[in-house]
């Protein structure tokens, strides 16, 4: 069972607040022109059927919850994917008042993609860096989360109080 899923993993999309630009470009990916499913790589709309969570954009104060939720829903072993400058410090909306900055402040990532917006072959590429991951979770190792890209994006006081704030309850 385990090599049937690495060849054929189910990935679930979640846009938290990004310009489309990821997205575009994520969708790309399905088209012909790419063909991800010639990998066996499946898009899926439900998070309870999927391997991956592929996350695009900032997260706010509005989507933290609901990306924690979609994140839950995904049964264990998962991999998410951040797609983008903006999954990894909020981006070019970084510094704004309602950006809390990158998806790993709320869940932990386990594969960044860098890039505004990052190409269709670092997306497959990301994707396939986190189906071996998962591969190697399911099997029962112990694996860090990714580090973090190098940031020029630096948040205001009052969102780093915030993010700490969220970061504590997080841990309650």
């Amino acid at each position: 069972m385990f090599n049937a899923v690495s060849k054929s993993p189910w990935v679930v999309h979640f846009n938290c607040n990004s310009c489309n630009g990821c997205d575009i470009e994520f969708l790309a990916c399905l088209t012909p022109h790419y063909d991800v499913e010639r990998f066996g790589i499946l898009h899926i709309g439900n998070p309870k059927h999927a391997d991956v969570l592929v996350v695009t954009g900032s997260v706010n104060n509005r989507n933290a919850r609901v990306l924690q939720n979609v994140y839950n829903q995904i049964p264990d072993p998962k991999v998410v994917v951040a797609l983008g400058v903006c999954t990894s410090s909020g981006g070019v909306f970084a510094g704004c008042y309602n950006i809390l900055g990158g998806v790993d402040i709320v869940i932990p990532v386990d594969v960044f993609v860098p890039g505004c917006p990052p190409r269709p072959e670092a997306m497959i590429d990301g994707i396939v860096k986190a189906v071996g991951i998962l591969e190697r979770k399911r099997k029962g190792e112990i694996f860090p989360t990714a580090p973090k890209p190098l940031c020029k994006f630096k948040p205001s006081e009052e969102q780093s109080a915030e993010t700490t704030a969220i970061k504590e309850e997080k841990t309650v």
